[in-house]
């Protein structure tokens, strides 16, 4: 036999033989990141038994190619096919079932930092990671905190991601035509109204889109507004990213908005809604829907408006 291929070989069995260790020593090393409470959680080594008691975590958990890993979830988890149906469902993320938690013994549970269960949970000797990303710079720094607690090398996790998702939603941007651009919106992400202000990762991808938010950033990522708040505002368009738009008329004087009498309201399937508000993997996606609502919407809506001041918003109540 040549001896060649033989030493190829054999070259070939010790690098994956060195890959599996290097694999096995990453696996093994301690772990400690400090999440959105300002507590150093620290863990032996990697977590391989996680519960993910917050939609955009159970999203990037498996973006990250570690779904496998997760053994319990929210009720509102249900992307992708991996957690849906297939995982025990606890409950509210900020209200769950504390006894079914602590029953699948898990090695960390994820959730929000506004969650009322980090307490409890701790108090029952479980590692608590509280992370509730609000802007794209909070996206980016929680896949990276998520990429560290996982053993997941940035380079290979969470900053290819990232670019990703950065990458996809520039070419939503670009993808939109002149007449798209400028068109001032207002964006309810829950039933309240509640709305994404432009301080929020939806708001952020809004204006990287080419949209004006009516709602400032002053006011917050996303505050509760008076129903008042809108009308003044007087929106081109209107988004609804919440599952409450059955109700959205019956605010106070919303039927006279013009962009309810012109129709131009996009209303998002609930799929779609998930999406939007999820400020996770899937944000590109989100704006990729957003640009296609500004597509067919905006042509000449907002030529009356282009005098109009945003600050005159502040004024509602």
């Amino acid at each position: 036999m040549n001896p060649a291929p033989v030493r190829r070989l054999r070259a070939m069995a010790l690098l994956a033989v060195a890959l599996l260790a290097v694999s096995a020593l990453a696996r093994a090393q301690p772990v400690q990141i400090e999440d959105d409470r300002g507590r150093l959680v620290s863990l032996p080594r990697p977590p391989q038994r996680i519960v993910s008691l917050l939609p955009s975590l159970t999203e990037s958990l498996c973006a990250l190619g570690q779904c496998q890993r997760i053994v319990g979830v929210d009720r509102h988890s249900n992307w992708p096919e991996a957690v849906t149906g297939k995982l025990p469902r606890l409950g509210s993320g900020l209200d769950p079932g504390i006894e079914a938690v602590v029953a699948l013994r898990p090695d960390v549970v994820l959730l929000a930092g506004s969650s009322r269960a980090s307490e409890r949970l701790q108090a029952l000797g479980l590692a608590v990671v509280a992370l509730e990303p609000k802007t794209h710079a909070d996206v980016h720094r929680v896949l990276g905190l998520v990429s560290d607690l996982l053993g997941v090398p940035r380079a290979q996790g969470s900053d290819r991601l990232w670019r990703e998702i950065d990458a996809g939603i520039q070419a939503a941007a670009q993808s939109l035509p002149p007449g798209a651009r400028n068109a001032r919106v207002y964006f309810e992400a829950g039933r309240g109204p509640y709305a994404a202000g432009a301080a929020s990762f939806i708001g952020e991808t809004l204006t990287r889109l080419g949209a004006r938010n009516v709602v400032p950033a002053a006011l917050g990522p996303f505050p509760r507004l008076n129903p008042e708040f809108v009308l003044r505002a007087d929106p081109d368009i209107i988004m609804i990213g919440s599952r409450g738009m059955q109700a959205m008329l019956s605010y106070p004087g919303w039927a006279g908005l013009r962009a309810v009498r012109e129709q131009r309201i996009c209303v998002f399937s609930p799929g779609q809604s998930d999406m939007l508000v999820r400020p996770g993997p899937r944000m590109a996606e989100a704006a990729r829907i957003m640009a296609r609502c500004l597509a067919d919407k905006a042509h000449g809506a907002h030529g009356a408006h282009e005098t109009h001041e945003t600050h005159e918003a502040h004024e509602a109540r």
